[in-house]
């Protein structure tokens, strides 16, 4: 299904008004880029799939990246200018071939590692993927790279979308994580509370300070 022409009209305008996303925040946010990854490194699908095929982490890959601009479009509504759900909603539309084909794939490689439960495995894979993208103390961050992702693969030529996921997950999943305004440098000097001692004698049956060390509260 094509895009439709006003939602179209609605991201170029904002890319000509709004400028960057991070705009959005009035901040300079922390450099997140990542080299490209296959889908086998470490921390960048939701769990390993042994003996999974290059094809099969692709597939994920591409499964990962809907799953995450999905919690975008819904974590993300607090900044409208963000346009995370539009973007999803129209990468729905743009790639739903390269999806399905992916969603296939993922089904496929859970019912030939295991023909039993292949299907109850792959649901609880979704669901932990999801998950995987659920954050608190770095939605700005995630918010705003899920926009700036979200925008290049609407316009990435139908069936490359799986480019865009191998460029951009390891970012994506970078900006899960706590990150703070890049541009100021803020020093908070260390600071030793002056603490009264807690020695019996230097106590009264009142609870009161004495003088026996030193010690008044003034």
């Amino acid at each position: 299904m094509p895009v439709r022409l006003s939602l179209l009209a609605s991201f170029a305008v904002s890319a000509l008004l709004s400028g960057p996303a991070s705009a959005a925040f009035f901040w300079k946010s922390p450099d997140l880029r990542s080299q490209p990854v296959t889908g086998a490194e470490p921390g960048v699908l939701t769990s390993g799939l042994a003996g999974a095929t290059p094809e099969e982490l692709r597939a994920a890959l591409v499964w990962n990246l809907r799953s995450g601009l999905n919690v975008a479009a819904l974590q993300c509504q607090f900044e409208p200018t963000l346009l995370t759900r539009d973007q999803y909603n129209a990468l729905l539309d743009n790639h739903r071939d390269e999806l399905a084909k992916a969603y296939q794939v993922l089904s496929n490689y859970f019912k030939r590692t295991d023909k039993k439960n292949g299907q109850t495995k792959l649901d609880q894979y979704g669901t932990r993927t999801y998950s995987s993208f659920s954050t608190v103390l770095g939605q700005y961050t995630f918010c705003e790279t899920a926009s700036a992702v979200g925008a290049e693969a609407i316009f990435t030529p139908k069936g490359q979308l799986y480019r865009v996921a191998e460029q951009r997950m390891g970012e994506l999943r970078k900006s899960l994580m706590l990150a703070g305004e890049q541009q100021f440098v803020f020093w908070i000097p260390p600071y030793t509370p002056i603490l009264p001692p807690f020695d019996n004698r230097c106590w009264d049956k009142k609870n009161q300070l004495n003088n026996k060390c030193g010690w008044t509260l003034g």
